[in-house]
């Protein structure tokens, strides 16, 4: 059985890795901050009971580390700064994400055979439900549902050949890379 430590390194290192690249631009250092914020979990873990949000937890060590990261560095940027971004990012880095990959899949969308566009816009966008969906199209249910299905496999298939996901421990998004430099919908 996995200890708590394990489990929060599970979840928490590659969406954390993000967070701090996002403010510090050396690798190396990316990587030492991230040890730095694993070894105070480490050192704190203990005191997990007593907590409510394991995230808000991790997420202000995170930030803690980075502004001593910062001071140690003596870098020109000041503490002032770097909470304003803080209070801004914590979770806007993924509603960017999200929201870049939102408008990538509805410019795909557009270019699915119509019976598949019309699907999904209607069901997903316009949130009708398949049911109506089979009421508008003439369609039984379980054809509609077909068709739901089929559209989101090929919508799929078309994303990930433009683009990889990256995904915390419970499935959420929470990066992308554009692997296909030609992709017409990334533009």
């Amino acid at each position: 059985m996995a200890s708590n430590f394990e489990i929060i390194w599970d979840e928490f290192s590659a969406p954390l890795r993000i967070f701090i690249k996002r403010r510090i631009n050396n690798d190396q250092d990316v990587e030492d901050v991230l040890q730095n914020v694993f070894m105070k979990v480490h050192n704190s873990i203990n005191n997990l009971d007593k907590l409510n949000n394991i995230q808000a937890w991790v997420y202000t060590i995170t930030k803690n580390t980075i502004i001593d990261y910062y001071r140690t560095q003596k870098h020109n940027l000041h503490y002032s700064e770097l909470t304003e971004d803080f209070a801004i990012c914590e979770n806007s880095d993924e509603k960017a994400t999200i929201n870049e990959i939102s408008n990538c899949l509805i410019m795909m969308m557009q270019y699915l055979p119509e019976i598949y566009r019309q699907a999904l816009t209607l069901t997903e966008i316009e949130n009708v439900t398949q049911k109506q969906l089979a009421d508008k199209v003439g369609l039984s249910i379980s054809g509609a549902k077909s068709r739901v299905q089929r559209a989101r496999i090929l919508l799929k298939e078309e994303f990930l050949s433009c683009c990889n996901l990256e995904m915390d421990g419970r499935g959420n998004i929470i990066d992308y890379e554009v692997k296909n430099h030609e992709c017409n919908y990334c533009k």
